[in-house]
């Protein structure tokens, strides 16, 4: 039986896979103003927006109708169904997936990536690969469970104004760390969002960042690997990749890279720069 993977729109993928997978969008509020992730918004002009307005943009999960309309679609053409989401630490989501899956016990199976953004898409990428190979619907989901353990994400952040708009930090601190140029580093570690450090200046940080992947055993490169960035250039990413060569060197040809979207790209705000992948031990 075929197997259909489908992911909601936090999911950041590698160009090009989006096409493979079936998206569930969120919706976005910025005031106001309504837009379907995806649809109505993309990637570039939701940092167009985030850069202009006062207040941070929020988000709104898909319903679980939103998921059974999917799910019911992929049964219907003979499928059965792999779902994988954000973090259910970070959003409710996952839940409304899991309630629409009730409908179809041994067809649907949803998995909680436990992470975010370009975290959940290298699962989600694997997840793809292991349907190529055949692999049913049950057998990948246990898969994705197993090895989402290994699953590394970790940012630099390039500013502190964002978060301290979302309330994660005082204005003080903001302030003070605005002045010093601190950069933290962040990951997403048991499904939420957790400080590893903070650097003066984005040379200290991508050198914490190659620390922080050489201390959790380094990157399992027959596995998928994915960068990413937000904001409206990729300047701060690519000064990334030449800081850390040594990392990459005769490993990858090519090292794929993507826009972060909206649910992170909100709370860290442009300029930040990650990568995700899977720990080789």
């Amino acid at each position: 039986m075929p197997v259909r993977i489908v992911v909601d729109s936090t999911v950041d993928m590698a160009p090009g896979l989006e096409k493979q997978v079936t998206v569930v969008p969120l919706t976005i509020h910025f005031g106001e103003q309504e837009y379907v992730s995806g649809i109505d918004i993309d990637s570039r002009r939701f940092y167009e927006m985030l850069v202009e307005s006062d207040t941070l943009p929020t988000t709104s999960q898909p319903t679980p109708f939103a998921f059974e309309q999917v799910f019911a679609e992929a049964i219907e053409a003979g499928d059965s169904v792999v779902c994988v989401t954000i973090s259910s630490k970070l959003s409710g989501t996952c839940q409304s997936a899991s309630i629409a899956a009730q409908a179809y016990p041994g067809r649907v199976f949803v998995v909680d990536s436990q992470s975010a953004a370009i975290g959940s898409g290298i699962l989600a990428q694997y997840a793809l690969e292991l349907a190529e190979q055949g692999m049913g619907g049950e057998e990948i989901a246990r898969n994705l469970a197993e090895k989402r353990e290994k699953v590394r994400l970790l940012a630099m952040v390039d500013t502190l104004e964002y978060l301290k708009k979302g309330g994660r930090i005082s204005a003080t601190v903001a302030f003070a760390g605005g002045l010093l140029n601190i950069k933290p580093v962040i990951t997403v570690a048991d499904g939420e969002v957790k400080m590893l450090g903070k650097a003066r200046g984005s040379k200290q940080a991508n050198n914490l960042l190659v620390q922080e992947i050489q201390k959790s055993g380094g990157v399992d490169f027959g596995m998928p690997l994915l960068l990413g960035y937000t904001g409206l250039s990729d300047a701060m990413l690519q000064k990334y990749i030449t800081d850390s060569a040594a990392l990459w060197e005769g490993s990858r040809d090519t090292l794929p890279c993507t826009i972060v979207g909206s649910v992170v790209g909100t709370h860290v705000g442009p300029g930040a720069v990650a990568v995700a992948f899977f720990a080789a031990e």
